[in-house]
């Protein structure tokens, strides 16, 4: 049972990226350098969000500074890595289409969106799950003081839910840096501070979780349609075509 519970966890958590990452990324090397770097810049941003961490702390002289500007600060530092990671890959698709015969880069600017968002998320999964699962070994039994018993596979349903927005994050907020999109990027910002905000509801699971799936599914639409998406393609795709 102690290996159940984290192996199930792990499973909903990183199920899907881990389908993703098989079917879509591993297969062609410059995807494969584009999530390595990806993840470079979230770790980056985690980085930058520790030092801010410890110097409030040296400042406030307090052991532990309030949670939710803190929070907000580490939101805005992922986004701000995001757009470095942005102009990053931008100017590697414009290298890329240089040196290529056709004057056509091999991978487009939607699909690096598509893979350092992919790469946001699972690090950030990574990091926000991995203590939570050493945990769920055991020993101990979840909710034997009260507390309540479905901890772990809740936080293994918000963690496979921060992945995806992350993916989708990354289509929506590349498109919009690529357009001039304000509106995009501030919608994008605005939906990852929410969801950090929700977490702080918990326990009451219902308040969090809930929302926070139908914000990753109206995420998701709006990733399709930015990526181009329609239900005739959509139709297309299942009829094998």
């Amino acid at each position: 049972m102690a290996a159940a519970v984290p192996l199930g966890c792990a499973s909903i958590a990183f199920g899907p990226a881990a389908a993703l990452l098989l079917l879509t990324v591993l297969a062609e090397p410059l995807r494969v350098i584009v999530l390595v770097a990806g993840a470079f810049f979230w770790l980056l941003s985690l980085f930058a969000a520790s030092l801010l961490w410890s110097v409030s702390v040296q400042l406030s002289g307090r052991e532990e500074p309030p949670l939710l500007p803190g929070a907000a600060a580490a939101v805005l530092l992922q986004e701000l890595s995001r757009f470095a990671c942005f102009k990053l890959l931008k100017k590697a698709d414009e290298g890329l289409a240089a040196l290529s015969r056709d004057g056509r880069s091999p991978m487009s600017l939607r699909q690096m969106a598509y893979v350092s968002g992919l790469s946001f998320g699972i690090i950030s999964g990574l990091f926000s799950l991995a203590n939570i699962l050493a945990d769920s070994a055991g020993p101990g039994t979840v909710g034997i003081h009260g507390d309540s018993p479905y901890y772990f596979i809740t936080s293994a349903f918000l963690t496979m839910a921060l992945v995806l927005l992350h993916t989708f994050w990354g289509v929506i907020f590349f498109d919009a840096c690529e357009r001039s999109r304000p509106g995009g990027l501030g919608l994008v910002v605005g939906g990852h501070l929410l969801v950090s905000g929700l977490t702080f509801l918990n326990p009451w699971y219902e308040a969090s979780l809930g929302p926070i799936l139908i914000l990753t599914l109206c995420t998701g639409l709006w990733a399709f349609s930015t990526a181009g998406g329609s239900f005739h393609n959509v139709l297309k795709c299942l009829s094998c075509k």
